[in-house]
């Protein structure tokens, strides 16, 4: 059953407390079965520690449909850094986000039983190390049963949290990949390095892991290297619209492409918050004018409910570079759209 009356109780050993706040004594108050966040209507939103989405946190991921977590990694690198002081400040934003997407109306507390699961422990120092624990970390989230929603961290994470997700058993074929962003980040390689985060989507599709053909990139701009920059996306099969494109599709018919494109197959959603216009979002290391507004985002991301949503992440977070907390913030709002399709993916799944 669903919802049960008056009395809550944690479905899974793994979560550490019951909080008092997902208790209500109320005759008119029910709650799901799974967990929950505190309900902003009736505690402060300043109040309690800090964790994604005011979820309790768990020890592990066993016994999560979805697992929320934060990745402070920053060593791929190529311009300004700080985005490993991502997570904690959209944790931070996440305080103000409540329980029910205004378009779609869906609750994903509802629908699936969700935690934030906390950042893994990292080699910060070697890159090769702090990788393979992204993966390792992965991995056993993933065989654990549970998908993987993260706050990063750089743009190079994508590709060990995919190869983290394939060793635990979620990607049996290359995924289809929705990827916003000003930036193809599909170089061979840049100052001599294979992995960084301008090489994070060639790798992917080199290790099998996206399908390019089912993978669309939406949002690329700003000055170049060179007149090959991007020339990585469409040697390798991606589909790309560019900003100058989306002004002249429009977002009804960039929507409708996605959705052309990315069919019924298993999908994966990563945003490099550059993507947005640095009117949204001036907190990240390389900010290009003439972005993507954050409504455009939003219904971009709503357009997807229902389908077969896997996970995702959203990266590049700075939030020293933006005294106002915006970037975090509408950080945090992208990470509840990526986890409301998500649950409905799973919803449908059951179903």
């Amino acid at each position: 059953m669903l919802f049960r009356k008056k009395e809550f109780t944690p479905s899974h050993p793994t979560i550490l407390s019951l909080l008092p706040w997902q208790c209500q004594d109320s005759e008119e108050m029910f709650v799901s079965e799974y967990n929950q966040p505190i309900d902003s209507s009736i505690y402060s939103r300043c109040s309690n520690i800090a964790s994604m989405m005011r979820l309790p946190v768990a020890t592990s991921a066993n016994g999560l449909d979805i697992a929320l977590w934060g990745c402070p990694f920053d060593l791929g690198l190529t311009a300004r850094n700080g985005v490993r002081m991502g997570p904690s400040a959209v944790r931070e934003a996440s305080r103000y986000i409540r329980k029910v997407n205004p378009s779609t109306g869906v609750n994903p507390y509802k629908l699936a039983n969700v935690a934030d699961i906390g950042d893994p422990a990292m080699n910060m120092i070697n890159q090769a190390q702090a990788l393979k624990d992204i993966e390792d970390f992965v991995s056993d989230l993933t065989a654990a049963g549970a998908a993987s929603i993260c706050i990063g961290g750089d743009h190079t994470i994508p590709y060990p949290i995919l190869r983290g997700m394939k060793a635990g058993g979620r990607i049996k074929e290359p995924l289809a990949l929705v990827h916003i962003d000003a930036h193809a980040d599909t170089l061979d390689t840049l100052g001599g390095e294979r992995v960084c985060n301008a090489t994070t989507f060639r790798r992917s599709v080199e290790d099998g892991l996206v399908d390019p053909k089912k993978t669309i990139q939406i949002g690329l701009r700003g000055t170049r290297f060179s007149e090959m920059d991007i020339a990585g996306s469409f040697e390798l099969g991606m589909n790309v619209i560019s900003m100058d494109e989306y002004e002249e599709m429009g977002r009804k018919a960039v929507i409708e492409q996605i959705k052309s494109i990315i069919g019924d197959s298993p999908t994966y959603i990563t945003i490099d918050i550059d993507g947005l216009d640095p009117v949204c979002c001036p907190g990240t290391p390389s900010p290009e004018p003439g972005g993507i507004m954050m409504r455009d985002v939003q219904m971009i991301l709503r357009s997807l409910t229902g389908f077969n949503v896997l996970g995702g992440d959203v990266c590049e977070v700075a939030p020293h570079m933006d005294p106002s907390g915006m970037t975090a913030l509408n950080a945090a709002n992208l990470l509840f759209e990526i986890l409301c399709v998500t649950a409905s993916g799973i919803d449908k799944r059951r179903k």
